[in-house]
């Protein structure tokens, strides 16, 4: 029998659908060459490594791996973060300023959950990562998208969205943003963490690709770790296996962290135990900065294949983003070409990729475009880069 009574609430309504999930659905063909998904290669992951670390710690550990745990996740697993964020980044942080989560997209809804109010002021970038924008989404605040330049966020036009609204929350991606793969100069974090003092509005920096850098120098946070009124997030999905849903969220800032703590366990009660074992046990045996250089390595093979790719195959007025890192890069297009249009005609022709609508709030058919080139072999990047530029050749 139906009914017509609506049971979704308000805050369920205002949550836009996936638009990549349906991309992913509409391409359900083996004959397509994928672009759009955000995945690790699958030949990155150390199988066997994590093999023999999910028989140690059963054989170590027996039933706490099988047990409930605490909340703010395995306390080994936090000290061994603390400890490597602090000899690489010169952070001074310890094991209680950090939530193990389930994957650092919980640790976005986390946040969002305990900080927005509706219609309060959230800063973002423009285009902008659509798992926050989601996410953000839920607690109905009033978006503020502020350019992405390819040195980060426009600063001059960030001033005049301070100086005009009262910011309560800002989420950046600084490492090799998704989805444009920019990364942040050293100028625009000095910025970005003066502004964030003189305006006193908490700041996201997720930085799940951060490991990820193949060419160029790491850099510093803008303000993650440093003050009170800043978070900074990562992951092990794109270093270990996302599979685990492993990821994590660092504050000094403790009626914050307490905040999402509470929230945490009334969501989960806490992230797999079993896996943060395994993830530990597996980081203390084995040489993690030797398996992250195979990793940059295989990553920037298959960016160069790509870059190169383009400019073989594609018309001339398209433009592209260079990453020194991570796993994506950001095609535009010749103004008034929707890509979203494009996208129905690359199916046809055996090619996907995401459209650039879901990275913004409120336009439609951008004429923009994301491409992922760590999920395929160069080889088939070429065959699948040259399927794009005969389309594109033809629309332009």
């Amino acid at each position: 029998m139906e009914t017509t009574f609506d049971f979704l609430s308000k805050q369920a309504k205002s949550t836009p659908p996936s638009l990549i999930r349906a991309i992913l659905k509409a391409m359900q063909d083996d004959e397509i060459i994928s672009f759009a998904g955000g995945m690790p290669n699958p030949i990155s992951f150390p199988e066997k490594e994590l093999t023999d670390s999910m028989q140690r710690v059963v054989k170590d550990y027996g039933s706490k791996v099988f047990q409930y745990s605490i909340t703010a996740g395995l306390p080994q697993l936090r000290e061994y973060i603390a400890e490597r964020y602090n000899k690489k980044y010169n952070l001074d942080i310890n094991a209680e300023n950090i939530i193990i989560t389930t994957g650092s997209q919980q640790a976005v809804d986390l946040i969002a959950k305990v900080t927005i109010d509706k219609g309060d002021e959230v800063l973002i970038e423009k285009p902008g990562y659509l798992g926050a924008i989601q996410a953000f989404s839920q607690y109905q605040p009033n978006f503020n998208p502020v350019t992405l330049e390819n040195d980060g966020i426009n600063t001059k036009e960030l001033k005049r969205v301070l100086q005009k609204k009262k910011i309560k929350l800002g989420y950046i991606v600084p490492n090799f943003q998704n989805p444009t793969g920019v990364s942040y100069s050293a100028k625009k974090r000095k910025e970005l963490f003066e502004l964030v003092q003189e305006h006193n509005f908490l700041l996201i920096e997720d930085d799940p690709y951060g490991e990820l850098r193949f060419e160029g120098e790491a850099l510093p946070y803008a303000a993650g770790g440093k003050t009170t009124n800043s978070i900074l997030l990562g992951s092990f999905s794109k270093t270990i296996t996302p599979g685990f849903r492993l990821g994590y969220m660092i504050t000094k800032n403790d009626k914050l962290r307490l905040a999402v703590n509470t929230a945490k366990e009334a969501a989960d009660l806490h992230s797999n135990i079993f896996a943060q074992y395994v993830i530990w046990d597996y980081l203390i045996n084995n040489d993690f900065d030797a398996h992250i250089q195979k990793i940059r390595n295989l990553y920037q093979e298959q960016c160069s294949a790509m870059i190169n790719a383009i400019k073989e195959f594609f018309p001339n007025g398209i433009e592209h983003t260079t990453p020194q890192g991570g796993m994506f890069l950001w095609v535009t297009l010749p103004q008034g070409m929707s890509s979203m249009k494009l996208f129905e005609e690359a199916i046809k022709r055996k090619v996907a990729f995401v459209p650039g609508d879901p990275f913004y709030v409120n336009e439609r058919n951008v004429n923009a475009l994301r491409l992922n080139y760590t999920n395929a072999s160069p080889e088939t990047i070429k065959i699948g880069i040259e399927r794009l530029g005969a389309l594109l050749k033809e629309v332009c």
